[in-house]
């Protein structure tokens, strides 16, 4: 699955987000309740399903 920001960024479980240090694989379920996106800061609720 992809989740895609307000701002456009797009977080891909398959690729995860190795410079934040997410593993590829992540599940969107197991990222902190605290993720922010990396580009613009905003939290998992800015987050759509893509």
């Amino acid at each position: 699955m992809k989740y895609e920001c307000v701002c456009g960024y797009v977080y891909d479980e398959a690729v995860g987000d190795p410079d934040s240090g997410i593993e590829p694989g992540t599940k969107w379920a197991d990222l902190p309740s605290n993720f922010v996106c990396p580009v613009c800061g905003a939290g998992k609720e800015a987050f759509s399903e893509k």
